[in-house]
């Protein structure tokens, strides 16, 4: 027989008895829908991690001050003031994979507006480029600071949607002015929402400014003066295994200055050290080649000695989203292999009700076979119509299994992803489990004698 003859031929068996059809192909709906809703449900939350690791620096290298033993005691890290905006500089021009580097500080304090406060959960200061880093740029409305605010330290800032909806209302925010630590600012942007991160923090809740003004108006910690430009700093020249050369100076954490460099600064100048740097990595998968390129680098500006340990840590951001995203496939494969359990319960489920079908059509099957027709025709009739059971399940499947992670997206609020690709793999699925579950059904069939069908009652 031709396939569309037996494609009609089959079909028409199918329509004989709907209802146990239609039980036949319940478990295969059930498991292509589980597949479907598991694989998108998984996907979203993978995407969901790598957005947020994205809100936090994506491809980024974060480096923190590093421990101090006193005692035999070790403080852990940030025990030591180790980093200067000096190390921040030679950083971005001495390492090939930086794309670029921005020294970071915090502070805490209330914010006052009018008769209103609000205790921000941070209140951070970088260069232009720790808004590029963080992508802060694009702003809800107004304008980011400048490398002009940056150099003079001005009293400008940023300001997150939280502290926005608390201490103004519907208030448009942009030109008002705010007090931290009795110092005053001037809003001059707002920041977009970013929610929630995966820890759960609120990363609205935050000021971001100018890391001088930070240092200088906030902290007391006097302006930018790079560690290059000290007069008590002494200029060498080191090179590694590899020939890079690049200029180091001696750190002097506690300098003092003859000038004060901002004149409305309200505190003199004692330290000149940051919290950490922020770097972005060209390339994630060189974040090993990075860490080793900042590692020279600091050793030869700290002046550390070979087998001195590192006065510094560097923290691998594209590490945590790598790690987050493998935690989250694993997740999402163990849901796939239950959902594939119910597809081979689904499976044996073809089998046994073709089973049933080969032994309720014997008298069929030999009428067949005594008219002329072959083994392999009756074994194509009753595989093709096994996989014809397997793909309507499949297909309304994926239908179900969309249809649930819709309900859970809103309902429930989890993220989730439209994933195509396992829709092909549902219905390939589909057509396997057919062939393969059908197969001995279908050759059972074929190999029956038309005499003994015949007799059979």
């Amino acid at each position: 027989m031709k396939f569309i003859p037996l494609l009609k031929t089959c079909i028409r068996a199918l329509v004989r008895n709907p209802m146990r059809a239609s039980l036949t192909i319940l478990g295969i709906i059930i498991g292509i829908a589980a597949v479907i809703a598991m694989m998108e449900i998984g996907r979203g939350s993978t995407e969901q991690i790598k957005s947020q690791i994205a809100s936090m620096g994506a491809n980024t290298l974060n480096i923190f001050p590093g421990s101090v033993t006193r005692g035999g005691v070790r403080s852990g890290a940030g025990g030591r003031a180790s980093l200067t905006p000096g190390d921040c500089e030679a950083i971005a021009r001495e390492c090939e994979t930086v794309v670029r580097a921005t020294p970071v500080v915090r502070t805490s304090g209330q914010i006052v507006y009018g008769n209103t406060n609000w205790s921000a959960g941070s209140i951070e200061g970088g260069t232009v480029d720790y808004l590029r880093i963080r992508d802060l740029e694009d702003l809800e409305s107004g304008n980011p600071y400048s490398e002009a605010d940056v150099t003079s330290a001005r009293r400008v800032c940023l300001l997150g949607q939280t502290i926005v909806r608390e201490l103004f209302g519907t208030e448009n925010p942009i030109g008002k002015d705010v007090r931290i630590k009795n110092v005053s600012f001037k809003v001059i942007g707002v920041l977009k929402k970013k929610g929630a991160n995966m820890m759960g923090r609120d990363q609205d809740d935050i000021i971001v400014m100018p890391w001088t003004s930070i240092s200088s108006r906030l902290q007391g910690l006097g302006g930018y003066a790079s560690a290059s430009s000290s007069s008590s700093a002494t200029s060498t020249t080191v090179k590694n295994a590899r020939s890079l050369s690049f200029p180091t100076t001696s750190v002097n954490y506690y300098a003092t200055t003859e000038k004060e460099p901002y004149s409305d600064a309200p505190h003199p100048r004692r330290f000149k050290t940051i919290e950490n740097i922020m770097v972005e990595i060209s390339n994630p998968a060189e974040s090993q080649k990075c860490i080793e390129e900042i590692s020279l680098v600091l050793r030869a500006r700290h002046r550390l000695q070979e087998g001195d340990d590192d006065d510094f840590r560097v923290w691998d951001m594209a590490e945590v989203s790598r790690v987050m995203s493998s935690t989250s496939e694993v997740m999402t494969n163990l849901l796939l292999v239950v959902a594939m359990i119910s597809l081979v319960v689904g499976g044996v489920g073809i089998m046994n009700i073709m089973m049933v079908s080969v032994t309720e059509r014997t008298r069929e099957i030999g009428l067949r076979m005594a008219v002329g027709a072959r083994p392999r025709d009756i074994m194509r009739q009753f595989l093709l119509e096994a996989v014809l059971l397997c793909l309507i399940g499949g297909a309304i499947g994926i239908v179900f299994g969309r249809t649930v992670s819709l309900i859970v997206s809103h309902v429930l609020k989890w993220p989730t992803a439209t994933a195509p690709e396992a829709m092909v793999l549902a219905v390939a699925v589909s057509a396997a489990i057919g062939c393969i579950f059908g197969w001995y059904p279908a050759w059972k069939a074929s190999k029956m004698d038309p005499i003994d069908a015949l007799r059979h009652e």
